[in-house]
């Protein structure tokens, strides 16, 4: 028992808990439409493309979730209004805005050179050295995506799963496709300071796998993959306190775990069921 109980000593290991929730929590709720949408690239792309707000906000000494978020919202924005036209495609405005702004991000680190190895720390993630006003930011970020989510679920259900009917119903979908990117990009802000900026898409994405593997429906997806993000993430908290292993691997590691566990399950378990039937008849 001790092993749960000795590391909540510690004030750094209970905020790190609470940064590990809330990440779990926004990240499952968004990443259902990352996968179901096929959304991946864009997720990689933002989590690339707030690196120079990350920068920035080092150098100014100003929290890196606030100078994350500006920088994605201007990015996401940037996706939605290039690609609204047929010249461009939704893909290429992705590519080359993500490389763009995560050019500017090397730039910038070249060029504080006293602020390079912060900056590396965030890479990889730095939980245990977030504070106060940052779980106030990521409590916000999250009751923002939780809400939003729940109010426009509807709407954004039906332009994932057939976006020429949210068309032909006139719904207004470059709006809602906006909403959605700002909303990916709330909970790639959530997961910085948690798993860093490198591994932020394992979450975002990985716990929506393996709740859809299980799913169909996308509410009872997006409490799964919440929980499942929750799980994984206290179990990857405690893992890099007792074994001394960089926190953002350990989360990300297991929450790979989880999904083969449960593709497992539910792929391969049938297949050996029946086989043994079939010997034993």
């Amino acid at each position: 028992m001790h092993y749960l109980t000795d590391p909540l000593q510690f004030e750094f290991m209970r905020r790190a808990l609470m940064a590990i929730v809330l990440t779990g929590i926004a990240s499952g709720v968004l990443g259902s439409y990352v996968v179901l949408r096929g959304l991946a690239f864009i997720g990689d792309a933002l989590t690339h493309a707030v690196f120079p707000g990350i920068v920035v906000a080092v150098a100014l000494g100003r929290s890196i979730l606030l100078g994350a978020l500006v920088v994605g919202l201007i990015t996401a924005l940037g996706i939605a209004t290039v690609s609204r036209g047929r010249r461009v495609s939704e893909d290429t405005a992705i590519g080359i805005l993500f490389a763009a702004m995560f050019a500017l991000g090397v730039v910038l680190v070249s060029t504080l050179a006293a602020y390079q190895r912060d900056v590396a720390d965030l890479l990889f993630g730095q939980i245990l050295a977030v504070s106060q006003s940052d779980l106030y930011l990521a409590a916000g970020t999250t009751a923002v995506a939780v809400v939003t989510t729940v109010l426009l679920n509807k709407e954004l259900s039906l332009i994932g799963f057939d976006r020429d009917m949210a068309l032909a119903m006139r719904y207004p979908v470059f709006l809602l496709d906006l909403v959605l990117l700002g909303l990916i990009t709330l909970a790639i802000v959530v997961s910085l300071q948690a798993i860093g900026n490198i591994l932020v898409l394992a979450m975002l994405v990985t716990p929506a796998a393996t709740a859809r593997l299980v799913t169909q429906r996308l509410a009872t997806m997006q409490l799964l993959s919440a929980a499942l993000g929750v799980a994984a993430g206290v179990i990857g908290l405690y893992i890099s306190f007792w074994w001394n292993v960089a926190s953002g691997g350990a989360v990300v590691l297991t929450t790979t775990a989880i999904f083969f566990v449960v593709f497992a399950a539910v792929e391969l378990g049938p297949r050996v069921q029946l086989r043994a039937r079939s010997t034993s008849g």
